[in-house]
C-alpha cells in the first residue's frame, strides 16, 4: 500500500511539473526561463500604385463602365496590419451609357497585389484630401 501511495505522489508531482516549459517573454521569471520576444513583421516597401492599377484595371472596374481619367493617390500604411491602402478615382459610364459622377474606391495592397477594393461613400470619404495623379 505504501508503494502505491508513493507512486501516486510521484505521478502527481510529474504531472505538475509537466506544465512547466518556456515562459512568456513578459513573465515574471528569471531571464533564462523566458521565451524570446517575437520580432514584429517589418512593413512592406511602398507599392507602385500607378502600375498596379494600370495592370489591373479590368479587375477593378467592369468593362461596361468604361473607366477613363483614372487617378490614384499615394499609398498609405494600413492602420492595422502591414499592408497599404490608396484611393482610386475614375470617370465611368453607367450600363445605360450615361456618364456617372466621379467614382472613388479605396484599394488594399498586400504583397504587391491588390487584395480588396471598396467603393468610398460620401460620408466616409477622406480621399478628397489626397493628391491624385493620373496613371
Amino acid at each position: 500500500m505504501g508503494r502505491v501511495c508513493i507512486g501516486v505522489a510521484l505521478m502527481g508531482g510529474a504531472l505538475a511539473l509537466a506544465g512547466c516549459g518556456i515562459a512568456d517573454s513578459r513573465s515574471p521569471v528569471p531571464e533564462f526561463m523566458r521565451g524570446k520576444a517575437v520580432e514584429p513583421t517589418p512593413p512592406e516597401a511602398p507599392p507602385e500604385v500607378k502600375r498596379l492599377v494600370r495592370e489591373n484595371l479590368d479587375s477593378l472596374f467592369s468593362a461596361a463602365s468604361k473607366p477613363h481619367h483614372v487617378r490614384v493617390s499615394p499609398p498609405q500604411h494600413e492602420v492595422e496590419g502591414v499592408g497599404w491602402t490608396a484611393c482610386v478615382e475614375a470617370e465611368m459610364t453607367s450600363v445605360m451609357g450615361k456618364p456617372l459622377n466621379t467614382q472613388i474606391y479605396r484599394i488594399t495592397i498586400n504583397g504587391g497585389m491588390i487584395t480588396d477594393r471598396r467603393r468610398v461613400e460620401a460620408e466616409e470619404n477622406n480621399c478628397p484630401s489626397e493628391s491624385f495623379e493620373p496613371i
